[in-house]
């Protein structure tokens, strides 16, 4: 969505018409689902998905004519057995699409892109706001937002009544990945991870591993000491951590530390033969609880059989892309 947002200032600046296509509600076998964006131009499809094949298509043609008309609207492709046919869906399922009409120049929609950036950049968790009771109008809410605070969650959803019909999606998170060892594997990783959107830290003891240009995407890269990690990183529970140093004493003695911070997600590269001895270790010796020990995933990763540095990466942000959308209901 930073892209997105990046990508609709540049061309309302430079006096676009343009129009901005959310999936609002979505059931059964659909290419994507609620929350997928796309924006259209006269030119056509300038960003994003809605999930390609028929219902793309159709879309764009719609989008043509929003333009045209300069009005936004809904629009619900219904499943009867032809709509199943003719949208090219499989198994049924239905899909509701906006088309929002945003004109050139709107200086309310380039000052929301300027202000969205700015809370990108802090790092805020941040919602996106599309109100379908007035056109389609966009605004940003934060945690700390005195009406629609209570109705910020972690899945997009519609919120209505009371005259109200508010399409709500997290657009960014606080939360971020902390990877522990700047190894091969966290050097493949890093980029993949940054690509679809987490915000990395790297942490490592050894100068030549914590050279930011191994790094391409990292938001900051760390040279300190394993022992002492509170001193450079603060992790909350909305936060992931990769642990794949160069020894399991390292490993042991984050983890030691990592999991009393109940972090959202915590994967350990390694063998289940080694985390079995460090889990005994981590209970006998720090004292860590079987729930502290329960939140940790190894050998980190989804099972794809991969074997070297760039296939582990790719098995890693694979689990946490799942875990990502598990916890934002997805």
């Amino acid at each position: 969505m930073r892209n997105m947002l990046k990508t609709v200032k540049t061309h309302l600046e430079q006096g676009e018409d343009l129009v901005l296509l959310t999936v609002v509600a979505s059931s059964g076998a659909t290419p994507r689902g609620t929350g997928a964006r796309m924006l259209v131009s006269k030119a056509g499809r300038l960003c994003g998905t809605i999930g390609g094949g028929a219902v793309e298509y159709r879309s764009q043609q719609i989008a043509a004519k929003v333009l045209e008309s300069k009005s936004s609207y809904g629009h619900n492709f219904s499943l009867t057995k032809d709509d199943v046919q003719n949208l090219g869906m499989i198994c049924g399922g239905g899909v509701t699409v906006y088309f929002h009409y945003i004109p050139a120049g709107d200086p309310q929609v380039i000052a929301l892109a300027d202000e969205a950036e700015a809370e990108f950049l802090r790092g805020t968790d941040l919602w996106l706001v599309c109100d379908l009771a007035q056109g389609g109008k966009l605004s940003l809410a934060v945690r700390e937002d005195p009406v629609l605070g209570p109705f910020l969650k972690r899945h997009p959803h519609r919120l209505q009544g009371d005259g109200k019909d508010l399409y709500i999606e997290q657009i960014n998170t606080s939360g971020k990945v902390y990877i522990f060892g700047g190894g091969h594997v966290a050097q493949e990783l890093v980029p993949v991870l940054a690509h679809v959107g987490f915000a990395c830290v790297v942490m490592d003891d050894r100068p030549e591993f914590t050279r930011p240009e191994l790094f391409p995407g990292a938001r900051q890269v760390i040279l300190g000491d394993f022992s002492r990690i509170q001193e450079h990183v603060s992790i909350g529970s909305e936060d992931y951590v990769c642990v794949m140093t160069r020894g399991h004493a390292f490993d042991t003695v984050i983890q030691a530390q990592v999991l009393k911070c109940r972090p959202s997600y915590c994967g350990v590269i390694g063998s289940r033969a080694k985390a079995a001895g460090v889990r005994r270790v981590l209970k006998e010796e720090y004292g860590l609880s079987d729930e502290e020990l329960d939140l940790v995933t190894t050998p980190i990763g989804l099972d794809i059989l991969a074997e070297t540095p760039a296939e582990i990466a790719i098995s890693i942000a694979a689990q946490m892309i799942r875990h990502r959308a598990q916890c934002s209901g997805q």
